[in-house]
């Protein structure tokens, strides 16, 4: 069983982790609308991601006797400015959510809460791979600039994530 003071916290990021999957979802109806359709199926399976991420911790606090609480989501960004600026948001969110899992291993650890340390660890090593993609992908958007062919190639490039399995 966790305590109190871990529950919430549990509970914090499970509604953080749904907020993402809302957010991601956001980016792929904006790539959508500027028909950049592999950039929106790009999102569309990190938002999936993030839902999967969140149905985690709603399966861990049960497990562990504890109480799922649900939260209002926020409404998520819907413009950016270009593709560039959405993945410059993607990276931002990332590094944010990696210092939400940081937060929440500092408290397992002050809580001598060994069970959710060890759960946690999942996500320390998902948030390093969350950042890598992140920074691969914002840096070949910035490689191409303005260049409508490298974007084009780029947009068929991220079609395929989801089909690799």
């Amino acid at each position: 069983m966790v305590n109190e003071k871990m529950e919430a916290a549990l509970n914090a990021q499970l509604n953080a982790e749904v907020y993402s999957g809302y957010l991601y979802l956001s980016m792929a109806a904006y790539f959508e609308d500027i028909d950049l359709s592999g950039f929106a199926n790009w999102m569309r399976v990190q938002a999936t991601e993030e839902l999967d991420h969140g149905m985690k911790f709603y399966d861990y606090i049960i497990r562990r006797g504890a109480r799922v609480t649900l939260t209002t989501i926020d409404a998520p960004q819907t413009e950016w400015d270009s593709p560039l600026s959405a993945f410059e948001h993607v990276l931002e969110h990332e590094q944010m959510v990696t210092g939400l899992i940081d937060d929440l291993v500092n408290l397992a650890i002050e809580e001598k809460d060994h069970a959710t340390n060890n759960f946690l660890q999942w996500f320390v090593e998902e948030q390093v791979e969350e950042e890598e993609n992140a920074m691969d992908n914002l840096a070949k958007l910035k490689l191409a600039g303005d260049n409508k062919s490298i974007l084009y190639k780029l947009n068929e490039e991220l079609a395929g994530r989801g089909t690799e399995e």
